[in-house]
């Protein structure tokens, strides 16, 4: 494997097609495409202050790296990225990538990011400023995973969520097969239009939570005081152990709580309308 250590480069493609190739100590200043059509590049130690940095790469390891806000849009059409201990600033970072696995990252700026990605392995990850995060990715499993920033995978299929923090409204949205486990999921219009997800030992805030929804499973959930006129269309199971603000509509299905403010059955129920209802 080729080595550059403490060396600076800029402008347009300056290590483009490169491969079996290690840097460390080194910083890429403005400019575009730096480490593009490249397979099997190390860096260690890295600072990324131009754009499109990563493109059509193909293995690639990332240690203590920092992408600067220049470095927008610099993970795109790769397969197999390993990063770790690195913070990344700029937005719009990963698309139509895959094999993606992230240890200890910290992104700052997260707009637009994760789009139509595959095969992603996420721990120990703390995302801000993230509208849209993970939108249209599919095999997906995350372990602490702090969101802050809404929209959070919209039409994503296949996803393993635990432990986790997720400020984000419209979070699930349209999604098909997600598992989330003790996690705590917090804003508005949760998972509506969603496919056979499961919430276990989660706790649900924002008002008009799981609307709409198919194949829906809650098993050991609370509910926090905002998180009212829930499952309204939805065909649920679901077993909670506290108190549910306001229940409305439910299509079919079961629903029990330790307590229930208002039920809400009125003239717009859906058929079959024969969701059971249970308190204590």
């Amino acid at each position: 494997m080729n080595i550059i250590k403490n060396q600076e480069f800029g402008g347009e493609r300056p290590l483009y097609a490169s491969h079996d190739l290690r840097i460390e100590d080194v910083t890429i200043h403005v400019g575009e495409s730096s480490i593009k059509e490249c397979s099997n590049i190390e860096a260690e130690r890295c600072t990324f202050e131009g754009k499109y940095v990563f493109w059509c790469c193909d293995g690639f390891r990332v240690r203590n790296c920092l992408f600067r806000e220049g470095a927008r849009s610099s993970l795109w059409y790769t397969r197999g990225c390993d990063m770790a201990d690195s913070l990344v600033e700029a937005p719009k970072m990963f698309r139509s990538a895959e094999d993606i696995k992230l240890r200890n990252v910290k992104m700052t700026s997260a707009q637009e990011t994760f789009w139509s990605c595959r095969n992603i392995d996420i721990e120990d990850v703390e995302i801000d400023k993230c509208d849209y995060v993970f939108m249209y990715c599919q095999n997906v499993k995350v372990r602490n995973l702090k969101i802050n920033g809404n929209y959070s995978f919209q039409y994503a299929k296949n996803v393993e969520i635990w432990d986790s923090d997720l400020q984000s409204k419209d979070a699930l949205w349209e999604t098909e097969n997600v598992t989330v486990y003790n996690s705590f999921i917090n804003g508005e219009y949760l998972a509506w239009h969603s496919k056979n997800v499961r919430l276990v030992n989660c706790r649900i805030g924002g008002t008009q939570p799981l609307c709409y929804a198919d194949g829906l499973v809650l098993e050991n959930c609370t509910f926090e005081p905002d998180a009212d006129l829930a499952f309204e269309y939805s065909d649920v199971q679901a077993t909670i152990l506290n108190n549910v603000p306001s229940v409305k509509n439910p299509r079919t299905g079961s629903i029990h709580a330790e307590s229930i403010g208002e039920i809400i059955i009125d003239g717009n129920i859906k058929a079959p309308g024969d969701c059971k209802i249970t308190q204590g």
